[in-house]
C-alpha cells in the first residue's frame, strides 16, 4: 500500500511532549558523547554525567555486576566507570540506556521488548565495527545504532493514547514502517527521532546521519555515517534480528560499498566482530 498522509498528523509539540516521558538516558548520552570526544575529559566527569539520571546510574551498576562485565561486585558509578575505562564506557551506558528505554513491548509495531533491545544492541555494535573500517567516528556510529528507533518508541506511546487507536502495523498491508506511519501519524519514526535528538542538542553529524540512514534519496549516499548505519542493518538482518517493517532497507549494494570505501569482506569481518560482542553483552539484559 502506498504511503498516504494521516488526516490527523502528529504535531511537533506532541512529539516532544511524549519524548519527555521517556527515560532520561538518551539525553545523558548526548553529554557523554561530547565528553568522550574531548581529550581533556576525565573519568570523574564521565561518572558525573551518568549520575544525572539516577535510574541510569542504577542500571549501569547492575550491568557492571553482570556476567557481561565479569560479574564482580561493583557498588558505585565511579567504580563501574573506572573499571571499564573510556574505551568501553559508551557501550556500558548504551546497554543500560536500551534496558531502560525499551521497557515494554511496542504493541502497535508488533515488536516484543526483548526483540527490540537485541536488535538495537546488534545495530550499535555492527555500526561501530563498520565505522572503524570506514573512517567514521565509532562512538557516533554506536550512538546512532542505539538511538535510531527512538521515534518508534515515541509513536507507539502516541498510538496508545489515540482515540480511535490506529491499526497495528501489518506487513501484508504496508510495505514498511514509514508507509504505515505516514498513513497513521503523518510522520515517520525517522522524522520523529531526528526532531527529538535535534531538540536535545545531539551532534548535528549524528542527527543528519540518522535522517539519511534509510538511503531514500541519492544525496543520502554522500553522508558516510548514514551509509555505515545502513550497512549495520545488513549485519542485523544477517543475525536474524531485523525488524519486520525495515528489513528491506538493509540489502548491501555496490553503491553502499562505494560510498563508504568498504567491501563485502570487511562487512563480513565487522559482522563477526559485532556478533562476538553481542553474544557477550546480551546477557546484561537478563
Amino acid at each position: 500500500m502506498s504511503a498516504v498522509l494521516s488526516v490527523n498528523p502528529v504535531t511537533r509539540e506532541k512529539i516532544l511532549t511524549t519524548a519527555r516521558l521517556l527515560p532520561a538516558a538518551p539525553q545523558v548520552m548526548a553529554g557523554l558523547c561530547e565528553l568522550l570526544q574531548d581529550v581533556n575529559s576525565d573519568l570523574d566527569q564521565v561518572a558525573n554525567q551518568i549520575r544525572v539520571d539516577p535510574a541510569l546510574s542504577a542500571r549501569v551498576i547492575r550491568i557492571s555486576n553482570s556476567p557481561a562485565y565479569g560479574g564482580s561486585r561493583i557498588g558505585s558509578v565511579d567504580e563501574a566507570v573506572n573499571r571499564v575505562g573510556f574505551g568501553e564506557i559508551l557501550r556500558l551506558v548504551g546497554i543500560a540506556s536500551v534496558s531502560g528505554l525499551v521497557d515494554r513491548a511496542l504493541t502497535f509495531y508488533g515488536i516484543g521488548a526483548e526483540r527490540m533491545r537485541e536488535s538495537l544492541l546488534m545495530h550499535a555494535l555492527a555500526s561501530e565495527a563498520l565505522a572503524r573500517r570506514a573512517d567514521v567516528d565509532p562512538r557516533t556510529a554506536y550512538t546512532g545504532g542505539i538511538l535510531r528507533t527512538l521515534g518508534v518508541m515515541v509513536l507507539d506511546r502516541i498510538a496508545r493514547e489515540r482515540k480511535p487507536a490506529p491499526e497495528v502495523y501489518s506487513p501484508e498491508r504496508f510495505l514498511s514502517y514509514p508507509a504505515w506511519e505516514n498513513f497513521s501519524f503523518g510522520v515517520t519514526n525517522t522524522g520523529v527521532t531526528t526532531t527529538v535528538l535535534d531538540e536535545w542538542r545531539f551532534p548535528a553529524e549524528l542527527v543528519a546521519g540518522l535522517e539519511a540512514h534509510l538511503l531514500i534519496h541519492d544525496s543520502d549516499y554522500d553522508d558516510r555515517l548514514a551509509v555505515v548505519l545502513n550497512l549495520g542493518g545488513a549485519i542485523v538482518a544477517e543475525a536474524g534480528l531485523a525488524l519486520a517493517g525495515e528489513a528491506s532497507a538493509w540489502t548491501p549494494t555496490d553503491n553502499k560499498f562505494s560510498a563508504t570505501g568498504l567491501d563485502r569482506e570487511q562487512l563480513r569481518e565487522a559482522g563477526a566482530e559485532a556478533r562476538t560482542l553481542f553474544d557477550r553483552q546480551r546477557v546484561a539484559f537478563a
